[in-house]
């Protein structure tokens, strides 16, 4: 920007007039031609000028030329502006330059016509930007950043998760705005911001964020998206490990350490809890979790809470009947612990802690805990075929005469879902288990002419063991079916076929009018219970 730009002729002309508006003034009726003083005016010399550099990164310079004798002065700036800058003596001019150098050409005109000219160097150089102040926060897969810098241009932001990835301009001028960015999967990674000077300096900031979906219920630890982060306390020591049956499954392994507060435990996530609140009902507030512990008898503490406020809690407790082995936990709230507050189905509980071996100091035990998961969901009513997979499926059991089930993993591949059954000590010979409710199945049992066929895989302890399969109505159990076949392998799995065509003796035959939809397993039917352990799945009709 040129603060003068008037041509000599105007400068001249503006010089001579006051010198004869002085002359008039001062006789009036005398007439001077007389211009002797411009011929003993001095000659232009010894031009030059000096130079003032504003240090705040704009590039804007202050040009001041001087000399001996000139009157005025054309400035040749040494940039892309392609005509010289005219200023009268005692003037100067301002312009704005890139970083760089330019050779600026001073020439200055004196009265009698006279000229002198001089070059001389210019060097524009910015200053690093100063007291870079970035914000950077995350929510979920996503991340915010906003900068502020003295002395910056302009911002260049990398988010670090590809190498090739172009830098995202940040304009300061826009009033310190916040840009976002969503990352495709969950992981750590590096965020740098750039400040730029206008020119080559630079100013970095660098911070290693991570970032993942919240957690949220059914929890698998299977999902390499979600934040599986837990929250010990009291002396837990909580990570991310395998399962100690297959290594192939994730779960989570909680110590309590030695010397460990009898009350140590383990917030499921962090402090925010869980991305959705649980809906507990009156009468339906339960969730499980599958433990793997270290002894029998041990009491497990679950307790729920509102994030926003610990005082709204519900908290109860289930004793380990398992050692060294897997086994489905169910917590009902309905019941809570003794001498803590009941079930109030108007908080927001949405934050889950787990306590191991309550009550008692902390030793060293480990325990591993898995796929935690509430119940009190409307979930669909059981239906064949039966797999133990879906997360939807009511797979509640209904057992009898001194049976025992649970929800577990398979003996062999924990990333299956199976249903465990013992025959307790002292079981009824006739002691099974019902699959589902009381109201059985959700669809009747096709009806043929010809007796059905089911398939059930089954892992049996021992060989010859009779493993006995009955179908019946749910309102009606004298209109009943039931067959029987032997198990031929032992610690491992087979698949049994049951043809209800060959009827068990002594009970009713296949009945093409009745409506069967409740099935009920019978493991080493006709024996007395000696604790025998039997797992069963996939449970299909041919």
């Amino acid at each position: 920007m040129n603060l003068f730009k008037n041509s000599r002729f105007f400068v001249l002309a503006a010089l001579f007039a006051g010198l004869a508006a002085g002359l008039v003034v001062g006789c009036k009726k005398d007439k001077y031609t007389d211009t002797s003083f411009v011929a003993a005016a001095s000659s232009a010399g010894k031009t030059g000028a000096m130079f003032t550099i504003t240090q705040d990164n704009t590039g804007l310079v202050t040009i001041t030329p001087n000399g001996e004798g000139a009157t005025t002065y054309d400035i040749k700036l040494g940039d892309t502006t392609r005509n010289p800058v005219t200023v009268a003596a005692g003037y100067n001019l301002k312009h704005v330059y890139a970083e760089g150098t330019y050779q600026v050409t001073i020439t200055g005109h004196d009265l009698k016509g006279g000229t002198s000219s001089s070059t001389q160097p210019l060097t524009v150089s910015y200053i690093k930007p100063q007291n870079l102040k970035v914000t950077v926060s995350t929510a979920s897969l996503k991340v915010s950043v906003s900068a502020t810098a003295q002395y910056a241009t302009f911002f260049k932001i990398y988010y670090g998760d590809a190498d090739n990835i172009t830098p995202i301009p940040y304009d300061q001028s826009l009033g310190g705005q916040t840009v976002t960015h969503t990352y495709t999967s969950a992981g750590t990674y590096t965020v740098k911001v750039v400040a730029l000077s206008g020119g080559a300096e630079t100013t970095e900031y660098t911070q290693v964020i991570h970032v993942s979906n919240p957690i949220d219920l059914p929890v698998t630890f299977e999902d390499a998206n979600t934040d599986y982060t837990m929250s010990d306390f009291g002396g837990n020591a909580s990570v991310l490990s395998t399962d100690p049956a297959n290594s192939a499954n994730h779960v989570m392994r909680s110590t309590k350490t030695a010397g460990a507060q009898t009350w140590a435990g383990t917030t499921i996530g962090g402090a925010l809890g869980f991305a959705t609140p649980l809906t507990f009902t009156v009468t339906s507030a339960k969730m499980s979790v599958m433990v793997y512990s270290p002894a029998v008898g041990l009491d497990i503490k679950l307790k729920v809470e509102d994030h926003n406020d610990g005082t709204h809690s519900v908290e109860t407790d289930v004793l380990t009947t398992k050692a060294g082995q897997w086994e489905t936990l169910t917590f009902d709230f309905t019941h809570n612990a003794s001498g803590t507050p009941a079930l109030n189905t108007t908080y927001n509980y949405d934050k889950a802690s787990i306590f191991f071996d309550f009550n008692n100091p902390g030793t060293g035990s480990v325990f591993y805990f898995d796929n935690v998961m509430s119940l009190s969901v409307p979930l669909t009513q059981i239906d064949l075929p039966v797999n133990f997979e879906s997360t939807s499926v009511d797979y509640t059991v209904s057992d009898f005469g001194g049976n025992a089930s649970s929800l577990t993993v398979d003996p062999t591949n924990s990333s299956n879902h199976v249903m465990l059954s013992t025959k307790t000590n002292g079981a009824q010979t006739w002691a099974g288990t019902t699959l589902g409710t009381a109201s059985g199945f959700k669809t009747i049992i096709p009806q043929t002419a010809t007796a059905a066929k089911m398939t059930v895989r089954i892992y049996s302890p021992a060989a010859g063991l009779d493993i006995k399969l009955k179908l019946e109505e749910h309102g009606n159990g004298a209109n009943s079916v039931e067959t029987d076949v032997l198990t031929t392998k032992a610690g491992q799995w087979e698949t049994l076929t049951f043809d209800f065509s060959h009827n068990a003796s002594g009970t009713p035959a296949w009945n093409q009018a009745y409506k069967y939809d409740k099935c009920s397993a019978f493991f080493d039917f006709g024996n007395a219970g000696t604790g025998s352990v039997f797992y069963w799945d996939d449970i299909t009709l041919l």
